[in-house]
């Protein structure tokens, strides 16, 4: 059976009818003039005798009148309880935009791209399948900036991520800093409806740390008080070699492999390298597994509006009682 959001407004039913009796019935009364051959007048107007008003409207009017009512009640659906499933985790992202992200060593359907084109391909797929998870971003690199908050809206994170830029946040890399504020937001942005949540950060990086106000360690010790796992990637390729075996382009170390994985072991995560895209995938698809604890959540029951229905059927009527053909008066 359908329900009705406002109920109400269903005292609105017998307005007309109330508003014959008690208004139109004190004006008959009231003193007034009365013109002769009043049969012939309502004749000619196609009006039956005494029917003048309220209660000589037709059917259709008064049944429109009803459709109308019922409709600005707003009658509803309501379909087989479900109970969506979630996760029951909080999974911040920190993703580096350093200038380093703009090396184009990386291969994406068969032709090279920059480190972050490939990082987005892969988040993006990521993120689809992270359904029932809050998960929020963000990005660093001489600054880190929380982009967007822990939210189960992830086509938001997903178009974040492919909107961010190399240099964004600076050329340089603060590991530590988008760590701790990883850490803050997750702290609080808690759900209350879930006092104890999994808590995850990924963090991915190309660089050292080597700007920022917070070390690195020190994160890594504010996570592992917070009971938040991290799991860190170091993702790019190895050191190009030229003539004599002598290093090409950049000449500081690539990665900082042992303050990544201090980081994760401290905080009971874990340390992934990836060289390439197809690496970086991998790792990715081991976190889903890692990460993969699933409970049910709060049950709902969806409404489905049936307000068009008896909105509709009154247009309908109103068209068909105008489009019908009018009955002559007689002579």
């Amino acid at each position: 059976m359908p329900e009705f959001a406002w109920p109400w407004l269903l005292a609105l039913l017998p307005l007309p009818w109330l508003w014959q009796r008690l208004v139109l019935a004190a004006r008959s009364r009231a003193a007034a003039l009365r013109l002769p051959h009043r049969e012939e007048i309502a004749a000619l107007a196609g009006i039956a005798p005494g029917r003048a008003g309220l209660r000589g409207a037709p059917v259709w009017l008064w049944l429109v009148w009803a459709l109308l009512c019922v409709a600005l009640a707003r009658p509803q659906a309501l379909a087989e309880v479900d109970t969506p499933p979630r996760s029951g985790r909080d999974l911040m992202l920190a993703v580096d935009l350093s200038g380093s992200m703009s090396e184009t060593d990386m291969r994406l359907a068969g032709r090279p791209v920059d480190r972050l084109t490939a990082v987005k391909a892969v988040l993006a797929d990521f993120l689809d399948r992270r359904a029932g998870d809050r998960v929020g971003l963000v990005l660093f690199g001489q600054r880190a900036y929380a982009v967007t908050p822990l939210t189960f809206d992830l086509q938001t994170v997903r178009q974040q991520v492919l909107d961010s830029v190399v240099g964004l946040a600076g050329r340089e890399t603060a590991i530590g800093d988008a760590l701790a504020l990883s850490v803050k937001r997750l702290r609080e942005q808690a759900d209350p409806e879930r006092p104890n949540p999994n808590r995850v950060i990924i963090l991915l990086t190309d660089g050292v740390n080597n700007a920022g106000v917070v070390p690195p360690e020190k994160a890594a010790e504010l996570a592992a008080i917070e009971g938040i796992r991290v799991h860190t990637i170091g993702f790019g390729g190895e050191a190009r070699s030229g003539a004599f075996g002598l290093p090409l382009g950049r000449s500081e170390p690539e990665i900082d492999e042992d303050a990544l994985r201090a980081i994760s072991a401290q905080t009971g995560g874990r340390f992934f390298r990836a060289r390439d895209t197809d690496e970086l995938a991998g790792i990715y698809a081991e976190l889903d597994r890692l990460e993969a604890i699933a409970h049910q959540g709060r049950p709902q029951r969806p409404r489905r509006e049936l307000y068009p229905w008896p909105l509709g059927a009154a247009l309908a009527l109103t068209l068909l009682a105008l489009a019908a053909p009018r009955r002559e008066a007689p002579a």
